[in-house]
């Protein structure tokens, strides 16, 4: 049985690097993995514990919960926005904790990446996101980094799956999710 990874792209934006570079991992899951890149992200109504009612559960909220629950692992791909994480994830870890102690990313392996384009590469956002994943219940995988700078220059021309050193980084960041994933799943 292969692991099931869920991956979020926190950008809506059609040509937005950090899609581009979750489309790579896609390509690049290793074997036994499986990928899936989440969509929808944009239809999810902004969180309201008066939605999150049993049977009135808005129908984007319940698809986005129950592909988090059916996966194995969660991979956020994120850019940073004004020094913090994009709203549209915010939105979509916060359908995920719900219910409190029993959501959709309780105990699930997270790890964090994404490209910006400032000097650090989106750091901020990543540690906020892993922050929120984390209280959210979330096993983030602190030890999995990976932050790219310079988006806007480094990508201007060039996909980041044809980027060598980036194919590189983000084969090595699947291999060591993979490798947490099948390690405490016994697989």
């Amino acid at each position: 049985m292969s692991v099931q990874i869920l991956a979020l792209v926190g950008s809506l934006r059609a040509g937005s690097h950090n899609r581009q570079l979750a489309e790579t991992a896609v390509k690049l899951a290793p074997a036994g993995a499986d990928i899936r890149l989440y969509e929808g992200l944009a239809e999810i109504p902004f969180y309201n514990e008066d939605l999150d009612v049993e049977g009135a559960v808005p129908a984007p909220a319940v698809d986005l919960r129950r592909a988090a629950a059916a996966s194995d692992a969660l991979l956020f791909f994120t850019p940073e926005y004004n020094g913090t994480i994009p709203a549209v994830l915010k939105n979509a870890i916060d359908w995920m904790s719900r219910p409190f102690g029993a959501g959709a990313v309780t105990d699930k392996p997270v790890a964090v990446l994404g490209t910006a384009f400032g000097q650090y590469g989106g750091v901020w956002a990543q540690d906020e996101a892993r922050k929120a994943v984390s209280i959210a219940g979330g096993r983030v995988l602190d030890d999995i980094k990976l932050s790219i700078p310079g988006s806007v220059t480094r990508f201007a021309e060039l996909h980041p799956g044809d980027d060598a050193e980036v194919v590189a980084q983000v084969t090595q960041v699947l291999e060591r999710l993979h490798g947490h994933v099948g390690a405490t799943a016994g697989v």
